[in-house]
């Protein structure tokens, strides 16, 4: 940390024509008080003892292990939740459902390459391998059965862990479909409306979606420039944080301590390669699933595009939040996640 605060206050403040824009990304003036407080404010000492204090366990899981949050109900017969983050974030995404959900067994694997999972050092762990880890260790838990939720690349990973394991995945509830459907899918086979969502998709990656070209065909170059500046690594994640949530749905220390997650496990550049490793997506999902679509995400799917490719089940449309709905309302994503047990029990 005194390396951390010692490169901060000799950053190097870069200017653009349009530092003050929020269209062109972080704003010049947004950084700065940021990495103001981080250098000079912000102690991550307490988060990291609130971090340490969850019931972290490392589990076997195929020739590998993998960190998981495992928090355990008092009843031995309760259901079972798997909860998979994605991108840019960790477990901390469900920080704030954990309490809620004390009536269940939960499991939530740090994945491989993210914060406080070992960095990856070769290549080839693409989603698919990480639905296999993760069925894996679920297994090694004594889980035979259970429900998945998810979204970003967690979604995708619970997608095909659900396809792979019909026989263990009792329910899916997911924030989203898996994005890459939305560049092979054929619109010919497509709803109306379906058709109408594969084009404001394709306009959403060209304004938005430069990140994901860059992570997934130049990862090495990306996690030079993010892995050695911490205002570079701050820049690119709450960028995305905030453009991609409600408002004020982070303080200033939330931010910090998901950058800081990033920063001290050195998992940056591990982080892309969801991105960068090809992915396997099935057809279709038939495991009973509920779709929480939140305003304030990036693509919300309607139904009728959603239905394509999962048996959608429930399709639930709420008023706020966005992509981080576990943190931002964790009641609402609760409520959807218990949907999913129920459907998964009937």
């Amino acid at each position: 940390m005194d390396d951390l605060k010692e490169r901060l206050r000799r950053t190097r403040h870069a200017t653009t024509p349009w530092s003050d824009d929020p269209t062109r990304g972080i704003t010049r003036t947004r950084l700065d008080d940021l990495l103001d407080h981080w250098a000079n404010g912000y102690d991550w000492a307490v988060h990291e003892r609130r971090i340490g204090e969850l019931p972290w366990q490392t589990v076997r899981a195929g020739d590998t292990e993998l960190r998981v949050v495992h928090q355990r109900a008092a009843d031995p017969a309760a259901p079972v939740v798997v909860l998979l983050h994605g991108w840019p974030d960790s477990v901390l995404r469900f920080e704030r459902v954990l309490p809620l959900l004390t009536d269940v067994h939960v499991v939530v694997p740090a994945l491989p390459g993210f914060p406080f999972a070992a960095p990856l050092t070769a290549p080839g762990t693409s989603v698919n391998r990480i639905a296999a880890l993760v069925a894996d260790a679920v297994e090694e838990l004594g889980y035979p059965r259970y429900t998945v939720s998810g979204g970003d690349v967690g979604g995708t990973v619970a997608e095909i862990l659900a396809a792979e394991h019909p026989d263990r995945v009792t329910a899916l509830h997911l924030t989203n479909v898996a994005p890459r459907r939305a560049v092979t899918a054929d619109p010919a086979s497509l709803a109306p409306d379906a058709v109408a969502y594969l084009d404001r998709s394709a306009a959403w990656f060209r304004a938005h979606g430069g990140y994901i070209a860059e992570q997934s065909t130049r990862p090495n170059t990306l996690a030079v420039a993010l892995g050695d500046s911490p205002a570079g690594l701050a820049a690119w994640i709450v960028e995305k944080l905030e453009s991609w949530s409600d408002d004020q749905a982070f303080t200033r220390d939330d931010l910090l301590t998901w950058v800081t997650a990033y920063w001290v496990t050195g998992t940056i550049g591990t982080s892309f390669a969801t991105y960068a490793e090809p992915v396997a997506l099935p057809d279709r999902v038939d495991t009973p699933t509920v779709l929480s679509v939140f305003p304030r995400d990036t693509k919300p799917e309607p139904r009728g595009y959603a239905e394509a490719f999962l048996n959608v089940r429930e399709y639930v449309e709420h008023q706020a939040g966005g992509h981080f709905a576990a943190w931002e309302q964790p009641e609402a994503y609760v409520g959807d996640v218990r949907r999913a047990i129920d459907l998964g029990g009937r």
